[in-house]
């Protein structure tokens, strides 16, 4: 986008805030041909209740019955219908996560990262992207909040959060059974129940599973075995103690067993070690040499205490404890040669602790404060064999100790103009305990060199401010600006191979982004249109990226290894506008989307003592991404009805990976392409329901990532988004 159309929206306010999620639910049709109006949803975004159009945040959210109708089936799927938001499965994993929002976020799973944009499951943060791309069943709400999230939400996420809420604790009995089949021999099968137990409405609970199989994409042609396939197990269970009126307890426990294969991916340019093995015609058939093992466990339990103190104040404290790990196996070469065969083990434990002070009187001023603690342990181990001939053992700990205070509060200045005040203020120790070495063969029992072996700790504190002022201008239309700040701790680099780049073994720095923008929420044609507008100014200092660095390992002139390099790229700036809109133009039809338009450029790349700004671009960061949903739905005579959607969504051409490019070198890119998706739902009046869904069926071929560590390994390889497919679902509802 030029920065005169930036200029332009802003001078116009076209500016903020995500607009009411995603295709809400009408009420009750009347018998005429007249619209009826939207809903707006409720959300969280600031830590208290408020309607998605009055609250001066960007954020997109979606009901259960909008998840339905856009067939989102993992979080995944969020990523056309928000702007801004790059969201994946990482390279070699199905449930590793890569997300990005208006260009800020983190490519690499290495440990003892902080991601980019936070994850939250119920109130609690998951600090490593394993594991965390969630599958979506018995969700009561999805909220993506885009920009700096610091003065309010665990270990400041610089560049947004998503928050996965599961549904609450009813006092009635009540459930769903749904079971989905589909293309690739797929079966899904999801069920829920919850209640009171024994009629006493003070204690509840909930149990929910998911059991989510299917095929692979593609095949191993030397096994036989599939790849890119899905084998997963979920389990979620709920319990809730109804003391009083003004207190309960409640406590949850969540178990993910991810026992998919490896992903499929295609050979970009033959490998010049193996001229046998040139690029396969498939985008998913692999001929690996390495075993398929890409196996994750998630569990994680959360103890939360309600206390309502008194008419204005309430208190809340979330305590919780996750664990994850992981055994993945990367043939990056792709072939049965061991160019580059890694064999990868994460382990991650975290421990977190928050307690929040509310208030609301009724008065002209409100808000939250709160203290956050986080004790996080990420450890692993990386066996590493280039050639058959040099072996390594790349294994650490990083223990994290964070503690934040925070708060955010709202003045009423008058009836409708509002000033919003909130700081946090971080203090996180990180120590990384790292042993690096090389092996004389792949029994890795006869060690040679020592690449790195340090124990180091440093310390990083941060206060990050905002300021934001909301306009009421009229009952359905809310102007406001607002300036914060974003802050991302550095750290150590696991991988570092201090022998041949002394400097890896040094610290990163931090990475701070300082956040300016206007927006407004509109509602025009008595609530039956929704126009939401955002425009944004981001300074982006000491951006943190992790690049595969080749190196000469035996000093005979030649880079004939490489580690994962982790380094801070100097500054950069990303201007952006988002759009969002909701229409009902008549009871029967509904129009929804969006649109996003980035600039993001390097200001200062430093490498190798040179500014090579100018070379580089930002991943993940398309010029214009957008969507649109047309759905018509009719009432039936039954009771029932039936909805129909068709929906295509569009993103320019995108930098796919986080790499140097040098001397007009080509970076693995992704040219703009387009999806289209549509859905029937039939819903009978009584417990049933019905679904029938297809996705990309233009069966459109499109990279997600990669890897190019060509230079080195002849490497160059792409991982590509899922193919055409279609599903049928059956639900039954008590």
């Amino acid at each position: 986008m030029k920065r005169k159309q930036l200029s332009l929206a802003i001078g116009l306010t076209l500016s903020l805030a995500a607009l009411q999620a995603q295709a809400q639910e009408t009420t009750p049709a009347p018998a005429s041909d007249e619209a009826v109006t939207l809903d707006a949803i409720q959300v969280t975004a600031r830590k208290r209740e408020e309607t998605l159009q009055e609250v001066p945040v960007a954020v997109t959210a979606f009901t259960p019955e909008t998840i339905d109708k856009l067939n989102i089936r993992d979080i995944g799927d969020l990523d056309a219908q928000v702007p801004n938001l790059t969201i994946y499965a990482a390279r070699g994993s199905s449930s590793t996560v890569t997300a990005y929002i208006r260009g800020v976020g983190q490519s690499d799973p290495l440990w003892g990262v902080d991601p980019g944009v936070g994850i939250y499951l119920d109130d609690v943060y998951i600090a490593r992207p394993q594991g965390a791309l969630l599958d979506v069943f018995d969700v009561d709400r999805v909220e993506v909040l885009r920009g700096p999230q610091g003065t309010l939400y665990g270990k400041n996420t610089i560049g947004g959060a998503i928050k996965y809420i599961s549904r609450g604790l009813p006092t009635e009995t009540e459930g769903t059974v749904a079971v989905t089949v589909g293309s690739f021999n797929q079966m899904d099968v999801k069920a829920a129940i919850g209640g009171s137990f024994g009629g006493n409405d003070a204690l509840r609970g909930r149990l929910s599973v998911a059991s989510l199989s299917r095929d692979g994409y593609g095949k191993n042609i030397v096994t036989g075995q599939d790849v890119s396939d899905k084998e997963v197990l979920a389990l979620r269970g709920q319990l809730g103690a109804y003391v009083t009126e003004d207190f309960n307890l409640q406590f949850a426990f969540d178990w993910l067993d991810d026992q998919s294969g490896v992903r499929g991916a295609q050979m970009l340019a033959p490998n010049r070690f193996v001229p046998t093995a040139p690029p396969m015609a498939d985008r998913y058939d692999v001929r690996n040499g390495m075993p398929n093992i890409n196996d994750t466990s998630m569990q994680g339990i959360s103890a939360t205490a309600n206390w309502r103190i008194n008419d204005d104040w309430g208190f809340k404290f979330v305590t919780a404890k996750r664990e994850s790990d992981t055994e993945t196996n990367i043939d990056f070469d792709l072939t049965q040669a061991p160019i580059a065969d890694v064999k990868a083990f994460y382990s991650d434990e975290q421990v977190s602790h928050e307690l929040q002070l509310n208030y609301d009187a009724g008065g002209r001023a409100r808000g939250v404060m709160g203290l956050y603690l986080f004790d996080g342990e990420a450890g692993g181990q990386v066996l590493n064999n280039f050639f058959g001939l040099l072996f390594g053992d790349t294994q650490g700990t990083v223990y994290t100790e964070s503690v934040a205070i925070y708060g955010d509060w709202t003045f009423d200045i008058s009836d409708r103009l509002h000033l919003d005040l909130g700081a946090r203020w971080t203090d996180e120790d990180k120590r990384a305990d790292v042993f690096n070495r090389g092996y004389s063969d792949g029994t890795y029992t006869r060690p040679t060199t020592v690449v790195a072996d340090f124990d180091k700790t440093i310390n990083f504190s941060n206060l990050s401010p905002k300021i934001s002022l909301g306009y009421q201008a009229t009952d359905d239309i809310l102007v406001y600006g607002l300036a914060t700040r974003g802050f991302k701790s550095g750290g150590y680099n696991i991988r570092a191979q201090a022998t041949a780049v002394p400097r890896s073994a040094e610290p990163f720095d931090d990475e701070v982004v300082d956040s300016y923008e206007v927006g407004a929420k509109m509602a025009f044609l008595d609530q039956r249109l929704f126009l939401n507008l955002s425009a944004f100014h981001n300074k982006y200092e000491d951006i943190q990226l992790s690049v595969f660095t080749s190196y000469d390992s035996n000093n005979d002139g030649t880079n004939d290894a490489f580690f994962g390099d982790f380094t801070n790229a100097g500054s950069g700036t990303v201007n952006g506008v988002e759009v969002e809109y909701q229409w009902l133009p008549t009871r029967n039809w509904l129009i929804s989307g969006n649109m996003a338009f980035l600039d993001a450029k390097y200001d200062e790349f430093i490498y190798t003592g040179l500014n090579i700004a100018d070379e580089q671009e930002f991943t993940n960061a398309p010029e214009f991404s957008g969507a649109i949903n047309i759905e018509y739905r009719s009432d039936l005579a039954n009771g029932g009805d039936i909805s129909a959607r068709v929906g295509y969504s569009y993103q320019d051409d995108v930098v796919a990976t986080t790499e140097i490019i040098r001397s007009g070198a080509v970076p693995i890119t992704q040219d703009g392409y387009g999806l289209v998706n549509a859905g029937v739902i039939w819903n009978t009046g009584g417990p049933w329901s019905f679904s029938l869904q297809g996705t990309n069926l233009t069966d459109k071929e499109y990279r997600t990532t990669g890897y190019n560590i060509n230079a080195a390994l002849g490497v160059l390889t792409g991982f590509y988004g899922p193919p055409r497919q279609f599903s049928l679902s059956a639900r039954y509802e008590f």
